[in-house]
């Protein structure tokens, strides 16, 4: 047996899930009864799992060099497992270090680029999406306020939970930030009688949308347009705005003029949500191990993680001011382990339907990419954060009576009481 292969089956005898290797001649390492076996086909895989490079493993699993056999659930408890440290350290970086980032964020995220970067994940395939998603196709965190709640409960209790935190009213002007398929645009318009206005750079979620508005009858008080959140007319400010699973791909050098613009299209007493991935650690631009290139190669090129802390010094530099953070963490982590067994279990209808080694390649990668994510939601690798706020007040006297151009009453009650809306 050569070295490699000693070093290898020495590995295997670590790891807290029995694994099984069978090599490119047949040759077979690891436990007999394996609750998870990967079928090597190029050896190079050898040294990402010795070493613990996750995201060049799911390289190679996207580009075929070994398949799988096993849940998901294993697999992902087994690529933790052989993490050689905690993929969200970094040192401090330095100020050339943090003057090259910003360089690199700006010229990544031009009109053009966000448009192009946009379309190459959401205009996939709207069919695949709709295979493991919910019926009203939110791609975005769900809220399971009760622990049984399936996935499509816990989307529709996301989608009121912003409505109620946004205390949308019958008639209000409202903005829906990166609209997706138009889950939450549709739902405040009917359940919250909003006349609602939604932007994506996604032609297929564009279209999408528009033909339900149609279906729907709702033309007269819901728009979609295929519109880049800069080029927002703001001579009519809106009553309430949410961002939802959008600002991840601004980029950290755009939040304060992100931010920024945000503020200038909301009125004065207003309300804005901002809900998005949010990093785990506070210098890391992306997870360590390979894992955030990897999802800058096949899932989403251009998104940047933000710790918490400096998406609020960006809010607060473009002029709004937080009053409400919820962390939802563990709520993502459900949510992508409900998506990722959705696909799962409908691996032969997504094969027919992204088809082609292209195809092949792309649904291996969003097998790894789910079920990673939802990996990463679970360890606190990342999180996902709820901010709502206001334009800044500048220390208006009469805020503490709750005058009626103050939208935020400044206690949470409203938000967590009884469902609100006009049905």
């Amino acid at each position: 047996m050569s070295v490699v292969l000693s070093v290898v089956e020495n590995k295997l005898l670590s790891l807290p899930v029995p694994v099984r290797l069978v090599m490119p001649d047949g040759q077979k390492l690891g436990a007999p009864n394996a609750d998870v076996c990967l079928m090597i086909k190029d050896r190079s895989t050898l040294a990402s799992l010795v070493g613990g490079q996750v995201g060049l493993l799911g390289e190679d699993y996207v580009e075929g060099k070994f398949d799988v056999e096993g849940s998901m659930r294993d697999l992902m408890h087994l690529a933790a497992s052989i993490l050689p440290g905690s993929p969200i350290e970094a040192a401090r970086i330095g100020r050339l270090t943090e003057l090259i980032r910003r360089l690199l964020s700006v010229w990544r995220h031009s009109p053009e680029r966000d448009a192009r970067q946009i379309q190459f994940h959401y205009d996939l395939s709207d069919d695949f999406y709709a295979l493991w998603l919910d019926p009203l196709r939110v791609y975005s965190c769900a809220y399971f306020s009760s622990p049984d709640m399936s996935i499509a409960q816990a989307q529709e209790a996301k989608l009121d939970h912003i409505c109620r935190k946004l205390r949308l009213s019958a008639g209000e002007r409202f903005l829906d930030v990166g609209a997706g398929w138009g889950g939450l645009l549709l739902w405040a318009a009917e359940h919250y009688g909003v006349d609602a206005t939604g932007i994506t750079l996604s032609k297929n979620q564009h279209a999408y949308v528009n033909r339900l508005i149609e279906e729907k009858g709702l033309g007269g008080r819901v728009r979609m347009e295929l519109l880049d959140y800069r080029k927002l007319d703001e001579s009519q400010p809106y009553d309430k705005i949410a961002s939802v699973g959008m600002f991840e791909h601004v980029g950290r050098a755009q939040l304060e003029a992100y931010f920024s613009k945000l503020r200038r299209l909301v009125r004065p007493g207003g309300l804005v949500l901002n809900h998005g991935i949010t990093a785990g650690g506070v210098d890391n631009a992306e997870l360590g191990a390979g894992m955030g290139e990897f999802i800058e190669k096949y899932i989403f090129p251009g998104g940047e993680l933000t710790h918490i802390s400096h998406v609020l010094e960006r809010l607060t530099e473009g002029g709004l001011e937080d009053v409400d953070i919820e962390n939802l963490r563990p709520h993502y982590a459900r949510t992508l382990w409900a998506w990722s067994d959705a696909l799962e279990a409908r691996l032969p209808e997504a094969r027919k339907i992204l088809q082609g080694e292209q195809g092949e390649r792309s649904l291996r990668a969003y097998r790894m990419y789910l079920a990673g994510c939802a990996m990463g939601f679970e360890h606190g690798w990342i999180a996902l954060h709820q901010v709502l706020a206001q334009p800044r007040t500048n220390g208006r006297h009469d805020e503490l009576d709750n005058p009626a151009d103050l939208s935020y009453p400044w206690r949470r009650d409203y938000m967590y009481g009884q469902k609100g809306g006009v049905s």
